[in-house]
């Protein structure tokens, strides 16, 4: 991932962070890699053993951790509450389209990856936002 260039300005809060993760379970992973020591992987396989249904995302394999693989988000047939994405910041506006599309709950950035417009554009629609942030270690933290 490239390192965040800028500053995250209008993202979820500890708390609504904390409310995302108790009530939002159906995880569409945007760039989920099927090799182990890929963090995407890792992240993914965390959140299936805490009970998360993860849904890779990622034209280049067929499956990963038993979960078919799907090459956007407009292919999921089920509905999708989080978007995690592990992208490059300039890939994310096209994928905030296709969560706004999809009527996801909430857009997830990894870590390092901030891009203010496309975040503007999901809350716009409704869509909460987390920007520069790891979703397995948010959920680590809540356990604590």
């Amino acid at each position: 991932m490239s390192e965040a260039c800028e500053i995250p300005l209008h993202h979820a809060t500890s708390e609504e962070i904390q409310i995302i993760l108790k009530n939002h379970k159906i995880i569409a992973i945007v760039g989920l890699s099927d090799k182990p020591e890929r963090p995407s992987y890792r992240v993914a396989e965390y959140m299936q053993k805490q009970g998360y249904r993860i849904i890779p995302v990622n034209p280049m394999i067929q499956e990963v951790l038993g979960e078919k693989s799907y090459p956007d988000l407009l292919h999921i047939p089920d509905k999708v509450e989080i978007v995690d994405i592990f992208r490059a910041p300039e890939a994310v506006p096209g994928i905030v389209a296709e969560a706004i599309e999809i009527g996801a709950k909430v857009v997830w950035m990894q870590e390092h990856i901030v891009n203010n417009a496309a975040a503007d554009k999901a809350l716009s629609h409704k869509i909460q936002v987390v920007m520069n942030r790891c979703l397995m270690k948010e959920h680590r933290a809540m356990q604590h």
